[in-house]
C-alpha cells in the first residue's frame, strides 16, 4: 500500500472531523450563550432584583393558559385579559413547560433558551459567508451584545420569540431561500402586535432580492408584505381593543409625541449604538438593515422618552438584524474593488467581537459575572419569603414590585392602588424608603375605606398586612 493511499482516507477522516466540529460550533455557543444568560436572569431573581412587574404580569397570563383558562393578568387590572395589553398569543407555547415546572423561573429559562437558539441561525449563516472563526466571531458577539444582554437583565418579555424568528428568517434570506424566509417569519404576527410591520419589512427585503432570480417568490413577498400590513392594522384596531376594556391603551404613547426632534440627542445616541460596536456603520450598507426599521420608527416616534434609549429590552429584535446585516455587507464588500473597504470589512468581525468583550467586562451585565454575591442568595431574600410564606395559597394579595414574583405562582396577586374595588386579603409592599408612610396600615385605609388592616409581619422593609 502506498503512502499516498494511507494518507487519502486520513485527508477525508479529517474533512469530516472538521465538518463536525464546524456543524457543531453554532450550537456550542448558543450553549454557552444560555449559560451565561441563565446565570444573569436567575441570580437577579434569586436577589429580588426587579425594576418592573413584567415577570409578574407574563407569569399571570401564562398561569393561566397553563391551566386551559383565559390569559388573565390581574396585575393590570382585576379580570384584565393580556390579549387586550399586547397581542402575544405566542406565550401559550410556555403554557405546557409551566405546567410541568411552575414558577417564575420557568419564563426566565425559556428567555434564555429563545435569545441563545438565535446564536444558531446568526453563527451559521455567518460560517458560511465569512469562514469558521469569522462565523464564531460574530456569533458571540451577537449573543454578547448590549441588547441582548439589557433584555436579559429585564424581566421576561414576549419579544424573546421574536429574536430567534428573525434570526432565522434572515439566514434564510441569505442562502436564498425565500419560502423558508417568510415561514419562519410568519409567526411574528403572534409575539407582539407591532411587529406585523416588521414581518412586513421582511418580506420588502425577500422581494427585492428575489427580484432577478425569481420573479414568483417576488410576488409572494409582495403578498405577505401587504398581507402583513393589513393584519397588523387590524390587530391593532380590532383584535386588541375586543379584549381590552377601553381600547388600545398604548395610544397615548404617541398622542401628544410632539416632533421627531424631541429627544434627539437620545436617539441619535441609541442609534448610534445599534450600528456602531455591533457592526462599525457596515450594516448600513445592507438592505437587511430595512427589517430594523419599524422597530426603530414607532420607538423615536413615540412620546414616552423610555422607548428612546438603551434600556430595557426594546432593543433585542435589533441584534440578529444588526448581526446579519453585517454578514452580508462584509460579504458583499469584499468583493469591492477598494482595498481599504474589503479590509475594512474583513476586520469586522473581531472588532465586532472585542467590542462585545469589552463591554461585556465593564459596562454590561456580564460584567457581574466575575462578583461572588451573583452566585449568593441573600440572607435579606430568605427573610422576605420566610415572611412572605405566611400567606396561603390561593389568597387575593395586593402587591407592588419586591414582594409580587414570590406569590404570583401560587396567589391571585393584585397591583398595589390598582385594585379597582377588590378588596385582598392581604397587602405586601416594600416599605423600605417609607413611601407608605410610617404607619403603612393608614395607606391601607386610604385604599381601602372602611376596611381595617393590621401589621402581622416585617421583613428587610417589606411589610405584611392582613385584612381583618
Amino acid at each position: 500500500m502506498t503512502s499516498d493511499a494511507i494518507a487519502r482516507p486520513a485527508q477525508a477522516g479529517t474533512i469530516v472531523k472538521a465538518g463536525r466540529v464546524r456543524w457543531a460550533g453554532p450550537w456550542l455557543v448558543a450553549g454557552g450563550l444560555f449559560l451565561v444568560y441563565l446565570v444573569l436572569s436567575v441570580g437577579r431573581f434569586r436577589r429580588m432584583e426587579w425594576a418592573s412587574w413584567d415577570l409578574g404580569i407574563f407569569e399571570q397570563a401564562i398561569r393561566a393558559y397553563a391551566h386551559l383558562q383565559a390569559p388573565v393578568a390581574d396585575l393590570k387590572g382585576p379580570g384584565a385579559n393580556i390579549l387586550g395589553d399586547h397581542f402575544s398569543p405566542v406565550i401559550a407555547l410556555v403554557a405546557p413547560v409551566y405546567r410541568i415546572f411552575p414558577g417564575p423561573v420557568t419564563l426566565l429559562v425559556v428567555q434564555a433558551a429563545l435569545f441563545a437558539l438565535a446564536a444558531v441561525p446568526v453563527t451559521r449563516a455567518a460560517g458560511r459567508f465569512l469562514g469558521h472563526a469569522r462565523g464564531i466571531a460574530v456569533g458571540v458577539a451577537y449573543g454578547l451584545s448590549w441588547g441582548i444582554q439589557r433584555a436579559v437583565e429585564f424581566d421576561f418579555h414576549e419579544i424573546a420569540f421574536a429574536v430567534p424568528l428573525i434570526a432565522f428568517a434572515l439566514e434564510a434570506l441569505l442562502a436564498r431561500r425565500w419560502t423558508a424566509a417568510l415561514l419562519w417569519g410568519l409567526p411574528l404576527i403572534l409575539v407582539k402586535e407591532d411587529l406585523g410591520f416588521t414581518l412586513a419589512a421582511l418580506a420588502v427585503v425577500v422581494a427585492w432580492r428575489a427580484r432577478t432570480a425569481d420573479r414568483r417568490a417576488a410576488w409572494t413577498a409582495l403578498g405577505v408584505a401587504a398581507g402583513a400590513t393589513v393584519f397588523a392594522v387590524l390587530v391593532f384596531t380590532v383584535f386588541i381593543p375586543a379584549f381590552a376594556t377601553a381600547g388600545y391603551g398604548y395610544w397615548d404613547k404617541l398622542d401628544g409625541a410632539g416632533t421627531p426632534l424631541d429627544g434627539v440627542g437620545t436617539k441619535l445616541t441609541t442609534l448610534a449604538w445599534v450600528l456602531l460596536p455591533t457592526s462599525g456603520l457596515l450594516a448600513l450598507r445592507s438592505p437587511l438593515l430595512l427589517v430594523a426599521a419599524p422597530t426603530l420608527g414607532w420607538r423615536f416616534l413615540s412620546g414616552d422618552d423610555h422607548y428612546w434609549s438603551t434600556d430595557w429590552h426594546y432593543s433585542a429584535v435589533l441584534m440578529p438584524v444588526v448581526a446579519l446585516a453585517l454578514v452580508d455587507a462584509i460579504d458583499t464588500a469584499r468583493r469591492s474593488d477598494r482595498p481599504r473597504l474589503r479590509s475594512y470589512a474583513l476586520q469586522m468581525p473581531t472588532a465586532a467581537l472585542a467590542a462585545a468583550l469589552a463591554l461585556s467586562a465593564t459596562a454590561m451585565p456580564t460584567a457581574k459575572l466575575a462578583e461572588a454575591r451573583t452566585y449568593e442568595k441573600p440572607a435579606r431574600v430568605t427573610a422576605i419569603e420566610r415572611l412572605l410564606d405566611r400567606i396561603p395559597d390561593g389568597a387575593t394579595v395586593e402587591a407592588d414590585t419586591t414582594p409580587l414574583t414570590r406569590l404570583t405562582s401560587r396567589c391571585r396577586v393584585l397591583w398595589i392602588s390598582g385594585s379597582k374595588g377588590v378588596v385582598p386579603d392581604w397587602i405586601a409592599i416594600d416599605n423600605g424608603s417609607k413611601w407608605a408612610g410610617e404607619d403603612p396600615t393608614v395607606y391601607a385605609r386610604q385604599l381601602h375605606p372602611g376596611e381595617r388592616f393590621t401589621v402581622v409581619g416585617e421583613a428587610e422593609g417589606v411589610v405584611l398586612m392582613r385584612r381583618g
